[in-house]
């Protein structure tokens, strides 16, 4: 969607032959393969998509997977291992790619404005018992909502914009349990009343389209949830 509205983008991905079909079909498009939670393989990166790209100017960390198969959910039956991925994935990873960007930021003589939108999770703050117990994944999710609003505090006055986005259920392979499940399917139909369904991952990629442009000019450290009125409807 970015590159469709003439923006020139630089995968950081853990998938060799997803990031070269996407290239290959969008020109002008660059990658490295990284696992985020791995920190040479994000410096790496990184250093690659500044030197590919010349300049970075905006950065969506949205990274993330389920850690159902590795034992999470309600705390007294989550396994260590799935509380390590979540955090390793999603609060480590996405810590080390703002950081690799931020020095490269700081570094310069002449700032200008630059943004970066990390994903979380409406159940971060609005948890659901009965099909969505996963704790370390909602502690992970919440830990990058602290670091992005406290990092906001800090850079704002050189032009740099942090903000998160909270997507409630959304329609993407990580969902694929839910989206076969019709008791899950029948509660969403009500938990996200502006769909009655899943939220569409292009409506995601347009808010966070948004708060990485100069539109948004005026938004930082917030968390603007995008889930289909998950955390109103009760």
């Amino acid at each position: 969607m970015a590159a469709a509205r003439g923006a020139r983008v630089f995968l950081l991905a853990n998938r060799e032959e997803e990031c070269a079909a996407l290239v290959a079909s969008l020109p002008g498009l660059g990658y490295a393969v990284t696992d985020v939670s791995n920190e040479a393989q994000v410096h790496a990166g990184v250093t690659k998509a500044f030197a590919t790209m010349g300049s970075i100017d905006a950065v969506f960390n949205v990274a993330g997977l389920s850690g159902r198969s590795a034992g999470d959910g309600p705390l007294h039956t989550c396994t260590s291992e799935a509380w390590t991925l979540m955090m390793d994935v999603h609060a480590k990873g996405t810590f080390q790619v703002c950081r690799a960007v931020l020095a490269r930021w700081m570094a310069e003589t002449e700032p200008r404005p630059r943004s970066i939108v990390n994903l979380g999770s409406v159940l971060a703050r609005y948890p659901q018992r009965d099909y969505f117990a996963t704790n370390a994944y909602a502690a992970s999710k919440g830990a990058i909502e602290a670091m992005t609003v406290s990092a906001a505090a800090y850079y704002a006055p050189r032009g740099i914009r942090l903000n998160v986005v909270t997507p409630g259920l959304v329609r993407t392979p990580m969902s694929a349990r839910a989206q076969q499940n019709p008791e899950i399917l029948s509660f969403i139909k009500d938990k996200q009343p502006l769909y009655g369904d899943l939220v569409s991952a292009d409506d995601i990629a347009r808010v966070a389209l948004f708060l990485l442009s100069e539109d948004a000019a005026a938004i930082t450290g917030e968390i603007i949830r995008a889930d289909g009125g998950w955390a109103v409807s009760g």
